[in-house]
């Protein structure tokens, strides 16, 4: 892991946290079969208020022939619900293993 201290508002962090159990645990049961070892990485990062959290494997990778956007696939449904209900952007790299990119404004406390 590899994390800045953020402040985030729990309308933002309750939803962060599901995604990223979901995403860490698609890693651990999919991106390394038949008892193979790969490491899973999580960052966050902050530059001038823009948020970018990433979950990222160094397995087998993601089948290039699912759009992860619109899958049957329930975790990732949901992973796409709760991007949705908190206006993020996310994005998947499959070029080395699986690489969501997350990136999200911070909150303004008043």
């Amino acid at each position: 892991m590899d994390m800045e201290s953020i402040l985030l508002d729990i309308n933002i962090s309750i939803p962060l946290g599901l995604i990223v159990n979901e995403l860490v645990s698609n890693c651990m049961k999919y991106a390394f079969p038949d008892g193979r070892e790969g490491i899973i990485n999580i960052k966050l990062k902050s530059n001038n208020g823009k948020n970018t959290l990433i979950v990222s494997d160094n397995g087998i990778g993601l089948s290039s022939d699912i759009e992860f956007k619109y899958t049957d696939s329930l975790g990732l449904q949901l992973i796409n619900s709760l991007t949705s209900q908190i206006d993020i952007e996310i994005e998947l790299d499959i070029s080395h293993g699986t690489e969501f990119k997350i990136k999200f404004n911070a909150l303004e406390y008043k």
